[in-house]
């Protein structure tokens, strides 16, 4: 999409032919387009408006009722913060009592939105024309928002006075434009000296203005958080969506944390104030008989030590999450499970185990090993109307399985 089509979508016709498209239905669109068409309105604009439809469905589950009246471009969708997060982005920002926020970098706006949805004035700035553009089109609704091209490197933020109220935001490229991978989606990166613009001015920033954030991925390693920042690893519905880094009057407890939203539930986890080192489990018939998953978002914020302290237990081995208890605590952010049975990992064994329980139906969990799921179910011949769940892991650095039960 071109800056003229973004222009077209929002004139008139273009924005009165968007808004009276049905519900978006692969099966049926080119018939529809046909039909557009016949009806006299361009070809290049019916694409256009179909394009937007499509995104539009898969932007629902990222921003819900807001996704009817949005514009979007592929990579903006797959890139851009759920709404439910980037509002509280956006309450971090008004609770330290900043005014006016520079979203360096904004994408098709979702975090300028929730910013300005609040009352602040908000400044969207991307190097993409086309991206600003369909920005300021999301920012329509707030006449303290607005949006221009232009690159975070080139930005000279307010000084003095007019400096002290001013906070910035970061979201840097994590996609290599033009470079797709199997399914279609841009490639991502993964290393800091990859990112757009780089983490070496993600700093400069931080150290400009008094109240920064910057959204980066979850494989954020551990030994880059700065000092005296809070770095957040966030999961949304069990999956971990970002870790974000915290500077000045936006830190709330330095060091690392992990937040784990679930609908309307947030979980706040924080390292033990002891800071313990975590226990690991001496063998398997001293392990206890509960198991204790943490959400993904606590393993990658490297607070299992929070879930041992919670339970009394330890961990199975170093750095794969599950915790063995002989206590049944309640945890909101861990699922629990009873320990049946705990093995070493040998498929023998495992299959003679599953056929005198007769069972047919078998979900497989694992961390730590190396073994392939999929590989391992057809190995042990699975046979009968009974179900299981298994869960293959580490102790003491030789490989286990668990069969267990939810709890």
């Amino acid at each position: 999409m071109d800056l003229r089509t973004v222009e077209r979508l929002v004139s008139g016709e273009g924005w009165g032919l968007l808004q009276s498209l049905p519900p978006y239905d692969e099966s049926s669109a080119m018939v529809l387009a046909e039909r557009l068409r016949a009806a006299g309105f361009d070809a290049d604009l019916v694409s256009a408006a179909l394009t937007q439809s499509r995104l539009r469905a898969r932007a629902v589950g990222k921003f819900g009722t807001f996704a009817a009246g949005m514009m979007f471009t592929a990579d903006g969708l797959e890139q851009a913060t759920r709404m439910p997060v980037a509002a509280r982005h956006a309450q971090r920002f008004r609770d330290a009592g900043v005014q006016h926020v520079w979203d360096l970098g904004c994408g098709i706006g979702s975090d300028a939105m929730a910013l300005a949805g609040l009352d602040l004035a908000v400044t969207a700035i991307d190097a993409d024309e086309v991206t600003a553009a369909v920005a300021g089109v999301n920012l329509r609704h707030w006449p303290r928002g607005r949006s221009r091209v232009g690159r975070v490197e080139d930005t000279r933020f307010p000084s003095g006075e007019a400096g002290r109220r001013v906070g910035g935001w970061l979201d840097p490229a994590r996609r290599t434009p033009g470079i797709a991978d199997v399914q279609g989606r841009t490639r991502r990166v993964f290393r800091l000296d990859q990112l757009t613009p780089s983490w070496d001015t993600v700093r400069d920033v931080a150290a400009a203005l008094p109240a920064v954030g910057a959204k980066l991925s979850p494989s954020f390693p551990h030994g880059s958080v700065p000092p005296g920042s809070e770095a957040q690893w966030t999961s949304y519905g069990g999956e971990v969506v970002e870790c974000t880094i915290w500077w000045g009057s936006l830190v709330r407890r330095p060091g690392r944390s992990a937040l784990v939203l679930d609908g309307d539930r947030a979980d706040l986890v924080t390292a033990p104030q002891a800071d313990p080192d975590v226990p690991w489990v001496e063998s398997l018939d001293r392990m206890g008989e509960w198991l204790y998953e943490p959400d993904r978002a606590v393993i990658r914020a490297g607070l299992t030590g929070a879930l041992t302290a919670t339970t009394g237990g330890a961990e199975l081995d170093s750095g794969v999450g599950y915790v063995a208890s002989a206590q049944v605590v309640e945890v909101p952010w861990a699922k629990r499970f009873r320990v049946s049975d705990a093995l070493p990992l040998n498929v023998k064994g495992l299959r003679a185990l599953l056929r005198d329980r007769g069972i047919g139906r078998l979900t497989i969990k694992k961390r730590g090993v190396s073994v392939e799921p999929e590989q391992l179910r057809r190995q042990l011949r699975l046979r009968g109307d009974a179900e299981a769940t298994i869960v293959l892991s580490r102790v003491q650095g030789r490989p286990v399985v668990l069969v267990v039960h939810p709890a």
